[in-house]
């Protein structure tokens, strides 16, 4: 990500965009546009672990939405 930083160093937090895909960004570093926080910050180890668990499905809202309008018109 920034290669003049160390991860061991760094906090991180977890962050998630309006198609709830998740990413780590530096606590120091403004968030860019789209992104908020989800509540969970630490080590890099520590983010990407969470996200491990709660981002369980890896395809954009949009298209969930859209499968699952489909499948509710094959009912």
């Amino acid at each position: 990500m920034f290669a003049s930083e160390n991860d061991d160093e760094v906090d991180y937090q977890v962050v998630r965009n309006s198609e709830e895909q998740y990413s780590i960004w530096p606590i120091s570093r403004p968030l860019p546009a789209g992104w908020e926080p989800d509540g969970k910050n630490g080590r890099k180890a520590e983010c990407l672990a969470h996200i491990d668990r709660v981002w369980s499905d890896m395809r954009p809202l949009s298209l969930r939405k859209a499968m699952d309008a489909v499948d509710g018109d094959k009912s």
